[in-house]
Order: structure tokens, then sequence, then C-alpha cells
């Protein structure tokens, strides 16, 4: 758990369900006129398949270094207030919550704005896994915003001669988004080794 500011950032490894109140109650402020929310739930049926639950794993100490680091960078975008966010870990049943959003500001576009990337970046760049359970079996299931991401990285490497995982290569002068969606400058005959620090 990281509790630092305006943020409120949980990964939840007992298989309690997420307690929403507490996380709008957490962003809830005077001075604001929006909350704005997303609660990501299990369904039960992926392309004809019943679904029994979902079951997530995370490496959770990178998780939370991920999950501030786009907080940051949702604020360095929008006017925020405050910012919630939990993920569930282990089996989420059907109807359940895995992951739930909840985020302030003065004027609803900020915090509509914020919300939508905030989901689009976990699913994207944060370090947790999900298995869907099937009545007939079990797959480990990666996001489509992960493999856009990543094939958007492969794109880079080719046009660019960009690396991910550390590889040191010349790259020109130019901007560029590190890990998490970071915008940062890189100069001719720099080495980027994309490696985030905080």
């Amino acid at each position: 758990m990281a509790d630092e500011g305006k943020n409120l950032i949980e990964i939840l490894e007992e298989s309690y369900p997420i307690d929403i109140s507490k996380y709008i109650n957490y962003v809830h402020a005077p001075q604001c006129g929006a909350i704005s929310t997303f609660s990501g739930t299990t369904r039960d049926m992926f392309e004809g398949k019943t679904v029994l639950e979902l079951r997530y794993e995370a490496y959770v100490p990178m998780a939370i270094r991920c999950l501030k680091s786009i907080c940051s960078s949702a604020r360095s975008s929008w006017i925020l207030n405050s910012i919630a966010v939990a993920h569930r870990l282990g089996p989420v049943p059907v109807g359940e919550t895995s992951v739930f959003i909840a985020v302030s500001s003065v004027h609803r576009a900020d915090s509509l704005d914020a919300c939508k990337f905030l989901i689009d970046e976990i699913k994207a760049t944060v370090p947790i896994w999900k298995k869907e359970v099937y009545s007939n079996g079990e797959v480990w299931k990666e996001n489509s915003e992960f493999l856009e991401r990543r094939l958007e990285l492969g794109k880079d490497v080719q046009e660019n001669g960009r690396a991910c995982g550390g590889s040191k290569v010349k790259v020109e002068a130019r901007d560029r988004k590190g890990c998490c969606g970071r915008k940062e400058k890189v100069d001719e005959g720099a080495v980027d080794s994309c490696t985030h620090k905080e």
C-alpha cells in the first residue's frame, strides 16, 4: 500500500471484494465538482466460453512503482485533486471488481480524461497478469493495450534504433515516451537504456 500526498494506491493481496466507497470517499473534496470512476469487473462470457473467475498475479513492488508513475503522468496532463487506484490479486469471481479507479477534479473533463488514461496505462504497462478460468479450462491473457504497446515499441526499435529491456543503442535527438508514458528528451548521441528511474 502507498498513500502519498493525494494519491492512494493499493494492491490488494487478499481475495475480499474491493470497498468502492473507501476510494470514492478518499477522493471526495468540497472544492471538487467531479469524481470520475472506473470499475473493471469479471464478466461471465468470453468469445462464447463460460467464465468462472479471473485470477491475478503481480510483481507488487514494480506494480506499485508503475502505478505511482502513471498517477504522476496523469497529474502532469490534467488538473486533478485526488487519485485512488486499487487492484485485486488472486481469484475474482464473476460480477466482482478487480480494478477500481477514482479521480476528483474541479471540472469533469479533467477527471474523465484522467480516469480513461489511468486504466489504459494500467492495462498497457503495469506488471499484473490475468488468467481466465473457464468451465472447460483456463488461459493466461494479455491485455489488448499491452499488445498494442509492445507493437509500438517494436516499431520504435526498427525506425529509431530504440531497444527495450536495457540494451543500449545510439538515438537521434527527439522526444520519446518512456515506460509508463512519460515524455523524455533524448539528445543526439545519447545512450538510451530504457530504464525508468523515479
